[in-house]
């Protein structure tokens, strides 16, 4: 039975680009699940996938310069993903049109232009390892580049993260204290670009955001306080990162899929019997006799 269990779970390991792959994943699964809780507690789960796309065009400038040069793409993919968030905010606040509706429309374009982009200057196979990344073919340039982004994105939230969290909840009372929202707000998504930016190369530009709100919407069915959200989000977004990789290895499967659904079951298994709002918890709830105690 230990051998069995040794050879499924360790036995991967052995090779170098299971444990690169592997490291990158866990340091993305550190930093990616505390930017999804805010994004969901702010009501922009859906602008996370707009970012997302937001920096393919950046990433195909960069790799019709350079190829596939991890430093230069990335580079170009953080250019973009900041020039989209500060074009849409810029419009919103001329317009009077909610952010949201014009983080969608540049969406739209950057992914358009971003996947013309590519097939102007590559063939369909370069067209998907952009769009859906290939974790197991991390190298060491590309995982100390992960590493150092993911690093640098979990000290800057610990950084902001009073402000980050009074202004979620009252922005006028962060004013009150000489603190400007809208800088908070700016440094958040400038954190989501970098990080998207470090989740193209192991899940590309379409799945990297999965690693970032699944684990976060799955947290919401668990607690309702905002450590437990953050907590149990990174836990499963170990768990998913870890288990993906071992489902692929052994069963052949492309490994970013792999990781994103094994998240998604996740977050479907919640919403069945999640301890809070899951349809469990509602047949309880409406179970119950007249007048008993709620159980939080």
């Amino acid at each position: 039975m230990l051998a069995l269990l040794e050879a499924w779970l360790l036995a991967p390991f052995d090779y170098g680009f299971m444990q690169r792959a592997l490291v990158a994943g866990l340091a993305l699964s550190l930093a990616a699940p505390p930017l999804g809780v805010f994004l969901m507690l702010r009501g922009m789960s859906l602008i996370g996938d707009a970012m997302a796309h937001a920096i393919l065009p950046g990433v195909a400038l960069g790799f019709l310069a350079a190829g596939f040069s991890l430093p230069i793409m990335s580079l170009g993919g953080i250019l973009s993903g900041l020039l989209v968030a500060v074009l849409a905010g810029s419009v919103s606040q001329m317009t009077g049109h909610r952010e949201d509706s014009a983080m969608a429309s540049f969406f739209l374009i950057s992914l358009a232009a971003g996947v013309m982009l590519v097939s102007l200057g590559g063939s369909s196979v370069d067209l998907t390892h952009v769009l859906f990344g290939s974790i197991l073919a991390v190298d060491s340039t590309a995982l100390v580049l992960i590493a150092g982004i993911s690093s640098l994105i979990v000290v800057i939230l610990a950084v902001i993260f009073r402000a980050l969290v009074v202004e979620c909840l009252d922005p006028l009372f962060l004013r009150g204290q000489g603190v400007r929202g809208g800088v908070v707000h700016g440094i958040f998504l400038g954190l989501v670009v970098l990080n998207l930016t470090a989740g193209f190369q192991t899940l590309g530009t379409l799945m990297a955001v999965g690693l970032m709100m699944l684990p976060a919407t799955t947290a919401r069915f668990w607690s309702q306080r905002l450590e437990g959200l953050i907590a149990i989000a990174i836990g499963i977004a170990l768990v998913a990162s870890t288990g993906g990789l071992l489902l692929s290895y052994h069963l052949s499967l492309p490994s970013g899929p792999a990781i994103i659904l094994l998240a998604g079951g996740g977050y479907v298994l919640s919403a069945l019997f999640g301890r809070h709002h899951s349809l469990t918890a509602r047949w309880r709830r409406h179970a119950a006799p007249l007048g008993a105690p709620e159980h939080d």
